[in-house]
């Protein structure tokens, strides 16, 4: 009797120890396996991270906006992130960064209203701005469109000028402080500037934190045959791949600390 009970209390203990060490496998298998996945997790957010930031550098360039002409689509002081592009990318209706040794020795910032072979003029009989005989309501004007707002004139200058192949017409967003496209009516050109003078495109304001944004896209031009719409290069995509790679980076970072607490708990 004795022998028998000694034995089946020797087996009994065998057991549990086994089933202990099978939980604790377990536990070290499952925390293998999450803080793989977190490695994975780091590491890509910092590709995508990196990744983004890298391809930013490399298509977009900085630029500082010194005069308020371009109000309230940019106001002075803004910082702005544009596409580096050219010319023929360019769309009616982009704002632009361009520098021209008629207009002076620094880069400005307006926006395009005509391309080559475009008839531009102002005023229709509701005080808007008209390319190739179109209306367009331009509700990015400081003091909004005339037509829809009731605000001014598109321009308080009238005239009407073709744009000559392989040129832009530009005009600021504040009509009636910027100096653009109108002052230079007198040129040979017609006002317009060479597209080969655009240096980028805009895209986003980066400062102040309070603007920070793409900049909106206006279909005010859309019902002009062969308009096309305004471009927009990778900015969105390239902010929201960085936003990602963040979240991965921090959630991956913070996997094995929280594991090891709740299995503590």
């Amino acid at each position: 009797m004795s022998s028998s009970s000694g034995a089946t209390t020797t087996g009994t203990t065998g057991s549990g120890s086994g089933a202990g060490a099978g939980r604790r496998g377990a536990g070290a298998g499952g925390g293998g396996l999450g803080h793989r996945l977190s490695g994975i997790a780091v590491a890509l957010g910092c590709v995508l991270f990196l990744g983004s930031c890298v391809w930013g550098a490399l298509v977009y360039r900085p630029y500082s906006v010194p005069t308020t002409s371009m109000v309230p689509t940019v106001q002075s002081g803004d910082r702005l992130l544009a596409q580096k592009v050219s010319g023929s990318q360019v769309h009616r209706g982009d704002v632009v960064v361009f520098k021209d040794p008629l207009w002076g020795d620094a880069p400005l910032v307006k926006r395009v209203v005509g391309v080559g072979g475009d008839t531009v003029a102002c005023c229709d009989a509701q005080g808007r701005l008209t390319v190739n005989g179109t209306p367009v309501d331009e509700t990015y004007l400081n003091g909004g469109a005339p037509s829809a707002q009731g605000g001014d004139q598109a321009s308080a200058e009238r005239f009407s000028t073709k744009v000559p192949a392989g040129k832009l017409f530009l005009l600021g967003d504040n009509r009636a402080i910027s100096e653009d496209s109108r002052v230079h009516l007198a040129d040979a050109e017609g006002g317009a500037v060479p597209a080969s003078d655009v240096k980028a495109r805009v895209d986003g304001i980066a400062w102040p934190s309070s603007r920070i944004g793409l900049l909106h896209r206006t279909s005010a031009f859309a019902a002009i045959p062969g308009g096309g719409s305004p471009g927009r290069g990778p900015l969105g995509l390239l902010v929201v791949a960085a936003l990602a790679g963040v979240v991965l980076i921090l959630g991956g970072a913070a996997w094995d600390p929280l594991a090891k607490l709740l299995r503590r708990r």
